[in-house]
């Protein structure tokens, strides 16, 4: 039996640039996902996902996406095609951006500023002339940000898989039963087919199905489902990418964000990043319901009038793997020998993807990584506060 240096199951954003990253340094790798294409299930099979460094008052995060930023365009050159779309990112407020109150928008412009990123202020006029889509009124003031925009995620996570083939990673294309582990020690990984993969070390980066293959994690981890939606516009030079930018319309307070008209799609994607639905990924239907497109609807007369009556083409509820605390988990196994975990991306993890799986490979590796302290094995329970400040939560934590 063929035995690699690093068996990596999951072959979406974070498992599949962790596969990339031990390649590169030196080791025999293998992937392990149910198909050679992208799972359609999976929360990063999508047409875009929004690239924003925008993160309230966490500065970590801000600055891992903006390390991300450039290996995305590292990305685009190396495959010779745009999947990062950059140049159009516009944070919309309720409140003036320099309100006395600590709010999600006003930190978020406060810290990209202390970058020395320039960002430009939007008011009431230039959302009449700018972009005519708006109401308005229905938002004080923007930051517009021209270093973030969105990643064709489907597509480039697809295109990724072909280069970790071309550059000799194994991709194997089985479903997984279980990790196999004997004396407290991870061997590899058992196929529903009865196969035995075997490697020195194994890593977990299987999104919803996790929890599932790592049973310890299930007190920490919840998946839950948010509504996602694609509309045709009637008035599609309305949703161009310089009269539309992508958006977060005060999403804190909303949960709401979108997409400009999507160049092969045709359509404008809008989703909630909110509390969702607790699912069971291998059993539950992923069903948006009436109540949520009443919800798109009531957000659109109010915000982008003009797409309030357009046709809904496309829904799917987009399965998130909480964390309870909303930050990534990526650790060794601290009792099973040779198991890591690279999970957790809890709604919000693909745009900083590329520098995951740096974080991922080198923990996996015995090393130490910058960022990886946050992310390790620990303690969480039901009281536990949701710490990402972008999303739309009544209480912040998900026992609401």
């Amino acid at each position: 039996m063929k035995q690699y240096d690093f068996l990596v199951i999951g072959a979406g954003i974070f498992g599949i640039s962790a596969a990339l990253e031990l390649c590169k340094a030196g080791h025999s790798v293998c992937v392990l996902n149910p198909s050679l294409e992208p799972d359609p299930l999976a929360a990063g099979t999508d047409i875009s996902k929004v690239v924003r460094m925008e993160y309230g008052s966490d500065e970590e995060y801000m600055d891992m996406t903006r390390e991300s930023m450039e290996i995305w365009r590292v990305w685009n050159e190396l495959f010779g095609e745009t999947f990062y779309h950059e140049g159009f990112y516009i944070l919309l407020s309720a409140k003036a951006l320099d309100t006395e109150e600590d709010t999600y928008e006003k930190l978020s412009y406060q810290n990209v500023i202390k970058r020395g990123i320039s960002l430009e202020k939007i008011g009431n006029e230039e959302f009449k002339s700018r972009f005519p889509a708006y109401n308005p009124t229905a938002f004080v003031e923007g930051a517009f940000n021209k270093q973030g925009g969105y990643v064709e995620s489907g597509r480039v996570v697809h295109r990724l898989n072909l280069y970790a083939h071309e550059i000799g990673i194994e991709i194997i294309a089985e479903e997984v039963e279980s990790i196999w582990i004997e004396n407290n020690q991870a061997y590899g990984a058992v196929t529903v087919k009865g196969n035995k993969i075997s490697a020195a070390h194994t890593i977990v980066c299987a999104g919803n199905f996790t929890p599932l293959l790592v049973p310890d994690l299930k007190p920490y981890m919840r998946i839950t489902g948010h509504p996602v939606f694609h509309l045709k516009p009637t008035h599609p030079e309305l949703y161009q990418m310089e009269r539309f930018p992508v958006f977060a319309a005060d999403i804190a307070n909303t949960g709401w964000y979108g997409f400009p008209l999507h160049p092969i799609e045709k359509v404008v994607k809008l989703a909630k990043h909110g509390i969702g639905l607790e699912l069971d990924p291998s059993k539950d239907e992923r069903k948006v319901y009436d109540a949520d497109i009443q919800e798109l609807r009531e957000f659109l007369s109010f915000a982008f009038p003009d797409l309030a009556n357009d046709p809904i083409v496309y829904t799917r509820r987009c399965c998130y793997t909480d964390t309870l605390d909303g930050h990534f988990w990526i650790d060794q196994h601290p009792e099973i020998k040779a198991l890591s975990v690279g999970s957790g991306g809890s709604g919000h993890g693909m745009k900083m993807g590329p520098v995951v799986g740096q974080i991922i490979a080198a923990v996996a590796q015995g090393n130490d990584h910058k960022w990886a302290a946050r992310y390790r094995w620990r303690d969480l329970n039901e009281a536990t506060a949701q710490m990402e400040e972008a999303r739309y939560l009544q209480k912040r934590n998900l026992s609401q």
